[in-house]
């Protein structure tokens, strides 16, 4: 999901009144210094759209299974109304009190006995709302795995659900929230700093280890039958020349941390792989919003790769035939292919996109990543087409050496995977494991690289943010190994 859509999105809500600051009482009785209410949605259909999109495309995203689903009455439950209705999914209503005539059902709707429901709802504190939901489908004889929120206030709820057997995919944090919020100064940095302090301070679940003392666990990897380590797999036989060269430079430096540096100024993105060089296995860059471009600029980043032992990914997203992105690839203004190591195309052209590129970037030793999950509004990339990518890389493996995605998609060794949309909770003080964490995206999810943009560049000490990043990958990357 794209950070523009998502910013975009929170600066709407605010101008709706739906993000309020002041003091609140919540469901839980607790008083807070900012209150979500988007029971102010259905005064405006055009957003009530926009949020029933995302979370749809949360859905398709993270390939959930489910044979119907529920909206938490009741302000989810318009958002549920929309998305069933949108894309001819089976809709469930469960009632906060029954009827003393009629059926006396608490869910209405038609189902089976052992169907999976997937829930839906605006904002979660604690988790209590799904859960009371989910006890009511319980009890009617339905399944409960997932559910996803548009809001997480981040103050246990993923937790406690994931203790209770289901797995959150929230759309927005309230971090991310706060973040936005004061780059556009719609906030200042007190109210910021209040409510930040407020969110840490106050996280309302403590799991319970097994001698019942109350301390907060982390969630534990999923245990893999075969674990390779990043050395390991730099030696299988059919492992591609430059794969096994980041495997090593990963096992090297201990760090499978991309930074994402999105800046416009060349003599930024410079500084910003001199100074973080050392922390990284790797720099994604958008060579085409850089506003002094020069040949120069490439030399000396290549330069600054050398030095630091790091390889150099453009973000470029190849999308045509292949004559087309072979010209691309080799030619024009920026002559991608002289100096970045790697680059990605989508498979929507077919396997000539790959065959386009490789005609350039093979005999230069180049490499490809392609884009098998995407995370850009009604993406088609789920499923099927993930399957279809993952054919053309394995027909194509001399010239891709991985994917972009959000999670493993392939169990050979050879192949990288790589996550964009890394973040954690500002000043790194993560109150328990979230979805987006390095730790769920290198254990749970089976990816090998983060890839992190604005949790480094929107810290206060960039340097200091991209060494917190680096430190909990390897730590995720080895809990992984079982080390």
């Amino acid at each position: 999901m794209e950070d523009s859509s998502l910013d975009s999105l929170i600066l709407k809500l605010h101008d709706v009144d739906a993000v309020k600051f002041g003091e609140y009482k919540l469901k839980s009785g607790m008083l807070t210094p900012i209150y979500i209410d988007l029971r102010v949605l259905v005064s405006y259909p055009a957003l009530m759209n926009q949020v029933s999109s995302l979370i749809y495309q949360q859905v398709q995203e993270q390939g959930l299974q489910f044979d119907s689903v529920c909206g938490v009455p009741y302000t989810a439950l318009p958002l549920a109304t929309i998305i069933c209705s949108r894309h001819e999914l089976p809709m469930l209503i469960r009632r906060k009190e029954a009827k003393d005539y009629g059926t006396k059902r608490l869910v209405e709707g038609s189902f089976r006995e052992g169907d999976i429901c997937l829930i839906i709802e605006d904002t979660v504190t604690s988790g209590s709302s799904i859960l009371e939901t989910a006890e009511v489908l319980y009890k009617g004889g339905l399944k409960v795995t997932d559910a996803i929120v548009l809001m997480d206030r981040e103050q246990g709820g993923v937790e406690m659900l994931a203790s209770q057997g289901i797995k959150l995919h929230p759309i927005i944090s309230m971090f991310k929230l706060l973040n936005v919020l004061l780059a556009a100064e719609r906030i200042d940095a007190q109210t910021a700093q209040s409510v930040r302090k407020f969110i840490l301070d106050n996280n309302t679940f403590s799991p319970k280890e097994e001698n019942g003392n109350d301390v907060p666990a982390k969630k534990p990897c999923i245990k893999q039958n075969v674990e390779l380590s990043y050395a390991d797999r730099a030696k299988l036989p059919n492992v591609h020349p430059l794969a096994s060269k980041l495997l090593k430079i990963m096992e090297e430096k201990k760090s499978n941390l991309c930074v994402s540096a999105d800046v416009t100024s060349s003599d930024e993105l410079l500084q910003l792989a001199d100074s973080l060089g050392p922390t990284m296995c790797m720099l994604k860059t958008h060579v085409d919003i850089l506003k002094d471009y020069t040949a120069a600029f490439s030399q000396k980043l290549q330069a600054l790769a050398e030095k630091h032992n790091f390889l150099i990914f453009e973000d470029r997203k190849f999308a045509d035939i292949g004559n087309t992105v072979k010209h691309q690839y080799e030619g024009g203004l920026y002559q991608i292919s002289s100096w970045s190591h790697i680059v990605n195309a989508h498979a929507v052209p077919g396997p000539g996109v790959v065959k386009g590129l490789s005609t350039v970037g093979k005999p230069l030793g180049r490499g490809c990543l392609l884009i098998a999950q995407m995370s850009s509004q009604g993406s088609l990339a789920t499923g099927e087409y993930t399957k279809a990518v993952l054919q053309m890389a394995e027909d194509q493996s001399d010239f891709v050496i991985g994917f972009i995605c959000g999670s493993k998609i392939s169990e050979r060794p050879e192949f990288i995977h790589m996550t964009p949309g890394v973040q954690m909770q500002a000043g790194g003080d993560v109150l328990g494991q979230q979805y987006s964490t390095p730790e769920d995206v290198l254990c749970n999810k089976g990816s090998d690289v983060i890839i992190v943009g604005r949790g480094v560049l929107e810290a206060p000490d960039r340097l200091k943010a991209a060494e917190s990043y680096r430190k909990a990958g390897w730590e995720a990357y080895t809990k992984r190994l079982g080390q």
